[in-house]
């Protein structure tokens, strides 16, 4: 073996096993004891206060945010804070944020989502938690790491999108496209802001969606561009949203425009758990 091949291995090895630390703390975020497979149902809450077996207290919804009764042998913590039997009221919740109150039997989110106030128990001994066997995924290839270029809008667009819960929709903003080439085909996708400060997520469907991999939707998270504009669409990292895993989650469907024509096969496809 000459010095490049020996080079070429250590770069090849290096870049599988650092695709492996990515890809272990998506799954370690994922099946977390309060992560998404923890979930045991979903409830859309209204002013008609209701209990359910998997939550303590009575909850309902108004103009002015959400509430919680319970029972003086029922407490919750919040931050810390103890509540014990009584009402306490929340208040509005944003859109797509949330509060976690807890007990010692697991955290009790309270969103909002297309509007709509949300209870979501996660309990740790879930039996889709307990179960999880990991994330399948196509072996990491160095040719689906993607040099593109970020073209900003003159103003962020509000975009609605569609959702996996029939009738519920998104609105996210996007800031801008990212372009790119494959096969010597221009292509342009529609990013929305990512988690990180500056960086991008872009959520897609492909020629593999509902064959090899989840059927409505992957996300690929983007680095905030350089100075130029330039980015790297890393699609080995492309992951599965939480739908993919359990029925009680809202992901967002991909606008219309990220339908890619051609088989991305790369990063996460259809999970044990789906098939």
């Amino acid at each position: 073996m000459t010095a490049s091949d020996s080079h070429a291995v250590e770069a090849s090895a290096e870049f599988a096993a650092d695709w492996e630390r990515w890809h272990k703390k998506h799954e370690d975020r994922l099946a977390a004891p309060d992560g998404f497979l923890a979930i045991t149902s979903i409830n859309w809450l209204s002013e008609t206060p209701a209990r359910f077996a998997d939550a303590p207290g009575e909850w309902s919804a108004d103009e002015s945010g959400v509430t919680v009764v319970l029972r003086d042998d029922e407490e919750l913590t919040l931050d810390g804070a103890l509540i014990t039997g009584g009402a306490h009221h929340f208040g509005q919740i944003p859109e797509r944020g949330g509060v976690f109150p807890a007990d010692a039997h697991g955290v009790y989110e309270v969103a909002k989502r297309g509007g709509n106030d949300i209870l979501r128990p996660r309990h740790p001994d879930h039996a889709l938690r307990a179960n999880f066997r990991g994330t399948p995924a196509y072996a990491p290839a160095p040719p689906w790491v993607i040099k593109g270029r970020y073209r900003a809008f003159d103003t962020p667009r509000d975009t609605t999108v569609g959702s996996v819960v029939e009738g519920l929709q998104h609105v996210y903003t996007a800031p801008g496209v990212v372009e790119f080439e494959v096969d010597g085909q221009p292509y342009a996708l529609t990013a929305f802001n990512g988690y990180a400060p500056g960086s991008l997520n872009i959520l897609f469907t492909d020629a593999t969606s509902g064959v090899t991999t989840y059927a409505a939707n992957r996300s690929l998270q983007v680095a905030a561009p350089d100075a130029d504009g330039t980015v790297i669409l890393d699609f080995n990292r492309a992951a599965n949203l939480p739908c993919a895993y359990t029925e009680f989650a809202t992901c967002p469907l991909p606008p219309a425009e990220n339908r890619l024509p051609f088989a991305v096969e790369a990063g996460e496809v259809i999970p044990f758990e789906a098939r």
